[in-house]
C-alpha cells in the first residue's frame, strides 16, 4: 500500500502525458493538484498581492520571479488538504526552486517522497505535438498520426475544419523541448541523488499502461 504522506513532484517534457497522469494520480490516492500554472492565473485573476507581482511579469513578457512562484506554493502548502500528501505538477522547474521547495517542507517536517519523471522519446513528442489539432467548433482535439479525423481536416462530431496552433509547429516544439533539458536535466540528477527520483516509460504506451507503472511506483500496483 502506498505510504501515509505521498509529496510527489511529476516531470515530463511537453507532450510526456503529465496531465493525464496527474488527473489519475489524483482520482487513486486522492491528492491535491498543485499546478502552478493554475494558481498563477487564479492569483492574477483575485487581485492577491503575489498575483498582482506575477501579473506584471507575466504583462512584460518575461518569466515570473521565483520569490513570487515560491510564494503562491508556499500559501498553497499550507492549506490543510495537503496534510496527507500532494502532487506538483509545473513545479519546481529550476534546481533554485528545488532547492527552496526542500527547504520550505524541512520547517515543516516534510519533504517530496517521490519525484516522478515521465520519459518519452523525443521524435514521439515531435509526433504528439506537431500533430495536434483542434476542431474550430466544438473544440475536440485529434492527432493526425495517433487520431486522426476520418476525414482530414474535417471534425467527425460538428464538421467544423480542424486547426493547429501556431507554437505546435515542430521548429517550435524542438524549441520547447531543448529548453525544457536545459532546465530540467538538473534536476533530474538533484532528486536522484537524494534517492526519490523514479522513472516511467511513456513512449509508445496508452495512458492506463503509463498509469500502472506509476501505480507500481507508488506503492499501489
Amino acid at each position: 500500500m502506498a505510504p501515509d504522506q505521498l509529496n510527489v513532484v511529476l516531470l515530463g517534457a511537453p507532450g510526456a502525458g503529465k496531465g493525464t497522469q496527474a488527473e489519475r494520480i489524483v482520482a487513486r490516492y486522492g491528492l491535491p493538484h498543485i499546478s502552478t500554472g493554475d494558481m498563477l492565473r487564479a492569483a492574477v485573476a483575485q487581485g492577491t498581492e503575489l498575483g498582482l507581482a506575477a501579473k506584471r511579469s507575466m504583462d512584460a513578457g518575461e518569466l515570473v520571479p521565483d520569490e513570487v512562484v515560491v510564494g503562491i506554493v508556499r500559501d498553497r502548502l499550507a492549506d490543510p488538504d495537503t496534510g496527507r500528501g500532494f502532487l506538483l505538477d509545473g513545479f519546481p522547474r529550476t534546481l533554485a526552486q528545488a532547492e527552496r521547495l526542500d527547504a520550505m517542507l524541512a520547517e515543516e517536517g516534510r519533504s517530496i517522497t517521490h519525484v516522478l519523471l515521465i520519459e518519452v522519446p523525443e521524435d514521439e513528442l515531435v509526433l504528439r505535438i506537431a500533430g495536434r489539432r483542434s476542431c474550430t467548433g466544438c473544440g475536440k482535439l485529434y492527432n493526425v498520426t495517433f487520431d486522426p479525423p476520418r476525414e482530414e481536416g474535417v471534425c467527425d462530431v460538428c464538421g467544423a475544419p480542424l486547426f493547429q496552433r501556431a507554437d505546435d509547429n515542430e521548429e517550435t516544439v524542438r524549441n520547447r523541448l531543448a529548453v525544457y533539458r536545459d532546465q530540467t536535466a538538473p534536476l533530474i540528477d538533484y532528486y536522484d541523488a537524494k534517492g526519490v527520483l523514479r522513472k516511467v516509460s511513456g513512449g509508445g504506451k496508452l495512458p492506463h499502461e503509463v498509469f500502472t507503472q506509476v501505480a507500481g511506483v507508488l506503492g499501489d500496483a
